[in-house]
């Protein structure tokens, strides 16, 4: 599957990820109102709503983008309803022929972390017919469980052609607190990042593994050490933008080939006709606003590559 990325990547020229990460906040009221009028200030009505708004954001962008990544705690807040968005939301961007990233930071041990990866990745044996369930290409992982969690995931992988990106360094403030603690003199993340290289190994796809790791753009000389732990992990890296991370920041996050990253943007791609930049927009063009705020991304990361090289 990490192969499909890299591929995706070249054709549009762009190491980028949309968080289709919607609050109704992001919303605009037209689309609200058509919303509730028809299924009223419920959570079918929120649902609904959410669901026009990534259709509208994904017709306005998936030509420009590799990818998108849905982070489905903004979807479960809303029920069922909001999960039946969560599911026609993968689904129409794979229509798209968008790659799906699935944010769902799972993790656990033996045959529950074995049903999480089959939920998101993988296909349910039902009576011998075997369906598929929310059938993203990846989904993040959390590591904390250690082999037990992770082993299951990558089997999956190997079983499905999909892939995982694995939660080594975080772009939130916080993340410090357990991931910076020194274990025989390194930081934990670092010990994390070689056990990402090390279940990658299982799962190679040409020259990059399907094993990916999560470190945050927030934290570049980090991102600069992880790089080269981790030479063959594609790394997804958050916190660009709204968060503080810049386009000069990234560049060690990828290789010399100009791989081995992408770069995720959600409320500031997604909720771009909030920002003064893109204000002449206005609400009725909060699409059009979020194709222009990844044209600059776009162009941001190219400029800043570039001047690497």
């Amino acid at each position: 599957m990490i192969q499909k990325l890299i591929n995706s990547i070249k054709k549009t020229q762009a190491p980028i990820v949309v968080g289709l990460d919607p609050k109704l906040s992001f919303i605009p009221d037209h689309i609200k109102n058509k919303s509730f009028n028809e299924y009223g200030k419920t959570l079918e009505g929120a649902a609904d709503a959410i669901w026009q708004f990534n259709k509208l954001i994904v017709d306005a962008t998936y030509d420009l983008i590799p990818a998108v990544k849905p982070q489905i705690a903004m979807y479960e807040q809303f029920g069922i309803p909001g999960m039946v968005a969560f599911d026609k939301t993968v689904k129409y961007c794979k229509e798209k022929e968008l790659i799906v990233i699935g944010d769902v930071k799972r993790g656990d041990i033996g045959s529950t972390s074995e049903s999480y990866a089959i939920a998101h990745l993988g296909k349910i044996d039902i009576d011998g017919v075997n369906v598929d369930v929310f059938d993203e290409d990846f989904a993040t992982v959390n590591p904390y469980l250690g082999t037990d969690g992770i082993k299951p995931f990558v089997d999956i992988c190997n079983e499905h052609d999909k892939g995982i990106f694995i939660l080594v360094k975080t772009s939130n403030p916080s993340s410090g607190e357990f991931q910076d603690k020194l274990m025989d003199g390194k930081p934990l993340y670092e010990h994390v990042a070689r056990m990402v290289d090390k279940w990658g190994a299982d799962s190679m796809d040409a020259d990059y593994s399907n094993v990916g790791a999560v470190v945050g753009a927030t934290y570049p000389e980090v991102g600069k050490v992880l790089r080269d732990v981790m030479p063959k992990s594609f790394i997804l890296v958050p916190g660009y933008g709204a968060q503080g991370g810049k386009a000069e920041d990234l560049v060690h996050y990828f290789n010399k080939d100009g791989l081995g990253a992408i770069v995720n943007s959600s409320r500031g791609i997604i909720a771009a006709y909030k920002q003064d930049k893109y204000a002449s927009f206005g609400s009725e063009g909060f699409a059009d606003a979020a194709r222009a705020a990844v044209i600059d991304m776009k162009e941001d990361i190219g400029k800043a590559l570039s001047q690497t090289r």
